[in-house]
């Protein structure tokens, strides 16, 4: 009875914790990026040296982020895809509801050089079923940190500057999974000299291209318990 001895072994296979049937470095088949375009409506934000408002450019490189980790076979959710008006607590939400395991918040400036990379400032805190709102990164930013490890990583293998920093942001404060917020900055030689601005074609698919790998790495990697 060869069909029952088949039938008993699938049983049991089907009884085990779905953590004992997967391997620890398998990336999970429902992977969602959201990316976040700053701005956007009546919020313009700033002004690049070339005159295009910051809301534009932002919407800019999350187009071009998109399709790249789209054609990676990566689900993306992204808070806007025309010039809307978003508060932050909506690009939480919006993020949150799509249980992502990535959300890059994309900004753009005309201060410092190359690509600034914030964490969430607040401190690590125990993951727990009911997430303060305003707080609720807390859990996250051990991952948040990681992830910011392998934009940096990324970032840097493509020769580009890049800055990291901790600071209080509503909309990421507020999110319940690794969050980075990526500001895109003029692109500078050694003295300081502007070689490519945010508005820059070339220069924003060098980044874009840098941080869809930099996605693809953290997806591979363990998830922590």
């Amino acid at each position: 009875m060869r069909w029952i001895e088949r039938a008993l072994a699938c049983a049991a296979l089907a009884a085990l914790p779905a953590a004992a049937q997967q391997s620890p470095a398998a990336p999970s088949a429902h992977f969602v990026v959201v990316l976040d375009a700053a701005h956007g409506g009546t919020d313009p934000g700033g002004r690049l040296a070339g005159g295009q408002a910051e809301k534009a450019a932002t919407l800019a490189l999350s187009v071009r982020l998109r399709s790249l980790l789209a054609a990676r076979g990566i689900a993306v959710v992204t808070t806007r895809e025309s010039d809307t008006t978003l508060d932050p607590n909506s690009r939480a939400a919006i993020a949150n509801h799509a249980k992502a395991q990535v959300c890059l918040s994309l900004h753009v400036s005309e201060s410092g050089s190359g690509v600034h990379l914030f964490v969430s400032s607040l401190a690590p805190a125990q993951s727990s079923l009911f997430l303060p709102w305003k707080t609720a990164q807390a859990a996250l930013v051990t991952r948040s940190l990681a992830l910011a490890g392998a934009l940096n990583a990324s970032l840097q293998h493509a020769g580009l500057n890049v800055t990291l920093g901790r600071t209080s942001l509503p909309g990421l404060d507020s999110m319940t999974c690794p969050a980075v917020a990526v500001e895109l900055a003029p692109e500078r030689a050694q003295d300081g000299t502007v070689t490519a601005e945010p508005d820059d074609a070339d220069y924003r698919a060098k980044a874009a291209a840098a941080l869809a790998a930099a996605v693809l790495e953290f997806r591979l990697e363990p998830r922590q318990p």
